[in-house]
């Protein structure tokens, strides 16, 4: 089921079919956030699911990290702070290869990005976070 549809920078149209949203620390229940910290994270949302059949790559958007106190000694290093909510989108469209047969195939991607709220319509949103996404460039063709 379609729940938006993305206009990118490119002029390609995305299909938004599926959206999960986390809070960033959520799960977080000892420590501080740090490099280490977001470093892991981000890794570990870049990862293809496994899975016996095909998924789609999956693109995480680098986010903003910020440093509340720039200046306090921490054991593992300073305090840093990703965005307070993470989105994990998948997405299709139209194949990316020309030589592919328009009717059999569609291209896919599973993208993650970070904002700070949920402002607005998910199409609003998330069109901000995607707009200039290269989709040519991450996504990939699957036979229907």
């Amino acid at each position: 089921m379609t729940l938006a549809w993305i206009p990118l920078a490119s002029g390609r149209d995305i299909e938004l079919n599926r959206l999960e949203i986390f809070s960033t620390y959520g799960g977080m229940l000892e420590g501080y956030p740090c490099a280490l910290i977001n470093d892991r994270l981000l890794s570990a949302l870049s990862k293809r699911p496994e899975s016996p059949f095909w998924t789609p790559p999956v693109h995480v958007i680098t986010p903003p990290r910020s440093y509340p106190e720039p200046k306090a000694a921490r054991a593992f290093g300073p305090v840093e702070v990703l965005p307070g909510t993470y989105c994990r989108g998948a997405f299709q469209s139209d194949r990316v290869d020309e030589r592919l047969d328009d009717v059999l195939y569609r291209s896919y991607l599973t993208v993650v990005w970070f904002q700070e709220g949920l402002d607005g319509t998910v199409a609003d949103f998330v069109t901000a976070a995607l707009s200039s996404l290269q989709w040519e460039q991450f996504a990939e063709d699957s036979e229907l």
